[in-house]
């Protein structure tokens, strides 16, 4: 630990030093991401955005590829490319955070709100390693940059309501912006009651309550350096699961970083940034809450983070360099006591995550070489150390019941690439890219025990013997146009080697009253996840377009079984009104009948749905003030849907209207 520490203040402070060298000159960046989602809740929205005051899952769910798995109302999961979180590399602005839940319940995008964030930068497979190892992908939340603009004091109001469910949104933020010094604050409050279904059906225990409090500020030093420093604090109480046996009585977060920035288009180092990090999250699975319960269960989970990294942009020649060290540690321990009926019966305790101490150092290095005006090859690389130490000796014993030859710890050296070609003209583009990445288990891959899956109805237990996941991918994205007709074409296909999936154990016996019985942390030989995704645009005239997509995708693993919880046919069709201060949206968006559902896996058949939605927004100028409006109908035709990705079938949203107002004084 002291070493790990040293090496990244020293970091911290080397960026400082360097910085102040003389690098050589060189020409501009042209690198390009593959995907940006712009949270810009004070602004108009394109399509993508129907609602400025949405949460961050509801802004994610807007991409191609992204799917967000439901367990309730709330702290909803990503996936993306048919990939789970155990296998994405999710982070905010480039910070690792771990969920404190053995459930899933507390994703790391359900501990930020917009009012945090600018962006949210979505990278596909080998393209997403920059901020760790992984291989379906990476997405990270970014923070908002310094805001030096010399524009004084200006403050945002936000007030939102829903009907369905009573959802009721307020925010505030406030800015001081000067030349030197920056301050920013922000704080805004979610309460929803149980939302309907369709045809009035009410879904128990889909209430939540949450608050999020945020603070930037920043420093202007002299000679382009900016020194920064930001909190996040995020509370959600009385958060039901309707999908699940247990709620959430507290899931809190402490995010906090020091950043120093460095910038200089003049110089071949045109940039350097460094962070120090430290985030905690305590998390508390409660069924007080729910009756008839066989027998009452508190299970508390802690996840603490420390770290750091220290990134540059070089540009020599036609060399466009990224590099990247970063590490972290991690302590995640997660407990549950079960407490009888019967008074005279002793209550029953054991550790579900045995104080797993996981460090992890790597460096990531990104070269985009311009060929010329139209071509371009990008490669990345990276390299990284991955140690896991179980702290507990109680989860070394318990492991050893069902693996006697775990050890305490495990090392695991990572290694990730890829390569990619781009050409761009006037009327055609393409990207065609080839990769190789390798994971870790995750910790409850690892070292879980007796996690129970209520999708499935089994207990599982971890496999600290697991070999690395390893991903060969292929991706290609062509895109044309044609005056107003813009047409488009992303597919991507994945050959997993060691894929981690849990396999039953007939000899074993289920912790969990009523489960089917246990499920062993296996590594099947390989699997298969394909995608291909169509994408049209037509603008009609000036202020009319319309917008469509369409998608398929296919997993399977080497045992010839499909795949749990891969998107069956979708489809999105938007016709688009908009002027400079007022826009209209019709909206069709469904999936087909889920046909290869994975029942090997505990996965049922999901019917067809359309649903249809309308949406609207105005701005409103008064002198040096503005007001925003969001409004419209959600699912209008009350349909009661679910799809795949909704947890044990749970039922979406019946028809819901809404309205954003954020008001902005200047």
């Amino acid at each position: 630990m002291k070493k790990f520490f040293i090496i990244g203040i020293s970091l911290f402070c080397s960026n400082i030093l360097l910085s102040q060298e003389n690098p050589f000159e060189t020409r501009k960046d042209t690198t390009l991401l593959q995907e940006t989602i712009v949270i810009a809740q004070r602004k108009l929205s394109n399509y993508r955005q129907e609602k400025t005051l949405s949460s961050i899952d509801a802004y994610l769910e807007k991409a191609n590829k992204v799917t967000m798995i439901k367990r309730g109302n709330y702290a909803w999961e990503p996936s993306l490319n048919n990939m789970t979180s155990d296998r994405l590399n999710v982070t905010i602005d480039g910070m690792q955070i771990f969920g404190a839940c053995t459930d899933k319940m507390d994703p790391i995008t359900s501990y930020v709100d917009v009012s945090n964030l600018e962006q949210a930068s979505i990278n596909s497979g080998q393209e997403g390693t920059e901020n760790g190892h992984c291989v379906g992908g990476g997405i990270d939340l970014q923070i908002a940059p310094s805001k030096f603009y010399n524009t004084g004091l200006k403050t945002n109001i936000d007030l939102g309501y829903e009907t369905n469910g009573n959802y009721k949104i307020a925010g505030l933020d406030v800015e001081y912006s000067g030349n030197k010094f920056y301050l920013n604050t922000d704080a805004i409050f979610r309460k929803s009651d149980n939302y309907d279904a369709g045809n009035k059906e009410e879904i128990l225990y889909s209430q939540f309550q949450k608050y999020n409090i945020s603070l930037q500020g920043g420093y202007n030093l002299a000679n382009n350096h900016i020194l920064e420093a930001n909190v996040i604090y995020d509370k959600a109480t009385d958060v039901g699961y309707p999908a699940l046996p247990m709620d959430v009585s507290l899931a809190e977060a402490l995010i906090t970083s020091v950043t120093h920035r460095y910038k200089n288009n003049s110089t071949t180092i045109k940039s350097l940034e460094s962070k120090l990090y430290f985030n905690t999250i305590t998390h508390i699975m409660d069924d007080s809450k729910r009756p008839d319960v066989p027998i009452r269960m508190d299970m508390p989970g802690w996840s603490d983070t420390y770290g750091f990294y220290s990134k540059s942009t070089l540009k020599e020649k036609k060399h466009h360099l990224l590099i990247n060290l970063n590490g972290f540690y991690n302590r995640s321990l997660a407990e549950m006591t079960m407490f009888p009926n019967d008074p005279n019966q002793p209550d029953m305790f054991m550790y579900t995550w045995p104080d797993i101490r996981t460090l992890y150092t790597g460096l990531y290095i990104n070269d985009n070489i311009v060929l010329n005006s139209k071509e371009s090859i990008s490669t990345t690389l990276r390299l990284g150390f991955h140690q896991n130490e179980i702290a507990k000796k109680e989860g070394v014993e318990s492991l050893q019941i069902f693996r006697p030859d775990v050890s305490d710890s495990k090392n695991r050296f990572l290694l990730s690439f890829s390569g990619e070609y781009k050409l761009k003209k006037n009327e055609f583009d393409a990207v065609l890219g080839i990769g190789y990445g390798e994971r870790a288990p995750s910790v409850s891959e690892g070292y879980g025990f007796f996690l129970f899956n209520s999708f499935d109805n089994y207990d599982y237990i971890g496999n600290p013997n697991l070999k690395n996941e390893k991903a060969l991918e292929c991706n290609a994205k062509v895109n044309f146009k044609f005056d107003a007709l813009k047409l488009g074409i992303t597919s991507s296909f994945f050959h997993i080697s060691n894929y981690i999936i849990g396999e039953i154990d007939p000899n074993a016996n289920s912790m969990t009253i009523g489960a089917n019985g246990v499920r062993l942390y296996e590594a099947l030989e390989h699997a298969s996840i394909f995608d291909v995704y169509l994408n049209t645009g037509y603008n009609i005239s000036k202020k009319v377009s319309f917008n469509s997509s369409i998608g398929y995708n296919y997993g399977m693993g080497s045992n010839k079984e499909n795949l749990p919880l891969i998107r069956p046919l979708s489809y999105l069709a938007e016709i688009n009104y908009n002027t400079q201060k007022f826009n209209a949206a019709l909206q069709l968006e469904g999936n087909g009948n889920q046909s290869e559902y994975s029942s090997f896996y505990g996965e049922d058949e999901t019917s067809a749905y359309t649903i249809l939605n309308l949406n609207l927004g105005n701005i409103i100028h008064f002198k040096n003030n503005k007001l925003v409006f969001k409004y419209g109908i959600e699912n209008i035709l009350d349909a009661n849907y679910s799809t795949y990705a909704d947890w044990n079938n749970i039922s979406r949203q019946g028809r819901n209207f809404y309205l954003n107002a954020s008001y902005i004084l200047f």
